[in-house]
């Protein structure tokens, strides 16, 4: 009789040892595989008699199952303790703080605009808003620019075959706005304007607002002392002001507006190209003939206007050296705002 026991012991030993599944997987072609010890039993069955085929058939089949059996339970066991090991090791802490979920916030642009029109609001002033895309007659006519005026040349706007245009400023909402008005009034515009123009300082989309002011006694001196207000308001700080004469078609007189290096406090530095002064914005008195233009009384009221470019406002505060750094969408530098 061959050894059932031995081969059961031997199995019962080898399973308790097995260490892993990979070792129960082992086990189990060593016992029960196409040449396993068990299968080999088997084979050896025609050369017994018809007498001793079926007690010997029946004691090599009890030998499987319980070699199976030990397989199973061994397998069981096995799977548990990893099962039990994974929960451990990636148990979860309740009581610790949740992580912290990252979200996004608002661009550098969209701060500085904010800055600004939150500083227009609290004088009164009204935000309103315009299509960006204008025809002539808003964009240029309306606002007193001439037909030979370089700004309504191809090389510096975007033109579409319909005629219309992509606005070179905001102004425009200023015409629409004093059509349907009546003075006195106050508001500003922010949005998109473009321009044929791609460098450090110019991108061909850029961001700008136009606050415009028009009553009966509207002064330069009240031009002044608002632009006065409002920079030391955005920059946190006193400021001094220059204004130079300057031209623009919609405004009489105009100015370019400078203020002291806010950075170097007028001692020169690489802010302000060693000068010592940095170009802001420019403004004017709104031109007699746009307010005729839009039907209001030139000799009864008077207004003033103001150009900001946002962008540049956004450099400046934040010192951006390069104004393609604000649209690149690079997350590395935008995180830092």
């Amino acid at each position: 009789m061959l050894p059932f026991e031995s081969i059961l012991k031997q199995a019962r030993e080898q399973c308790e040892a097995a260490a892993d599944l990979p070792a129960i997987e082992q086990l189990r072609v060593q016992f029960l595989g196409k040449k396993g010890i068990v299968t080999e039993l088997m084979k050896t069955m025609a050369s017994l008699s018809p007498a001793e085929r079926p007690l010997y058939g029946q004691q090599v089949n009890e030998l499987k199952e319980a070699i199976q059996s030990l397989l199973q339970v061994k397998q069981e066991q096995l799977q548990a303790h990893a099962m039990n090991a994974a929960l451990e090791r990636d148990a979860v802490d309740t009581s610790l703080p949740g992580r912290n979920v990252g979200i996004g916030h608002l661009h550098p642009v969209t701060q500085t605009r904010l800055r600004i029109e939150g500083f227009f609001s609290s004088m009164g002033f009204d935000i309103v808003t315009g299509p960006e895309i204008e025809d002539e007659y808003h964009n240029f006519d309306a606002l007193n620019v001439p037909p030979h005026h370089p700004a309504r040349a191809s090389h510096d706007t975007f033109y579409l075959e319909d005629g219309h245009l992509l606005r070179t400023h905001t102004s425009p909402v200023q015409i629409r706005y004093m059509k349907t008005h009546k003075p006195p009034f106050r508001m500003v515009a922010p949005g998109r304007v473009y321009r044929c123009d791609s460098d450090m300082t110019h991108t061909p989309m850029f961001h700008q607002l136009e606050a415009l002011l028009v009553d009966d006694h509207s002064t330069f001196a009240d031009l002044k002392g608002l632009l006065q207000t409002f920079l030391e308001a955005f920059f946190e700080q006193s400021v001094v002001l220059r204004l130079r004469p300057s031209y623009f078609p919609f405004t009489e007189p105009s100015a370019e507006v400078d203020i002291q290096c806010v950075k170097c406090q007028g001692e020169g530095c690489r802010t302000c190209s060693q000068s010592g002064w940095l170009e802001i914005l420019g403004c004017g008195m709104v031109h007699p003939q746009v307010l005729n233009n839009v039907s209001i009384d030139s000799e009864r009221y008077s207004g003033f206007a103001i150009g900001i470019g946002i962008d540049r406002l956004a450099m400046l505060r934040y010192e951006i050296p390069d104004l393609r750094l604000l649209f690149e969408n690079d997350i590395r530098f935008l995180k830092q705002f």
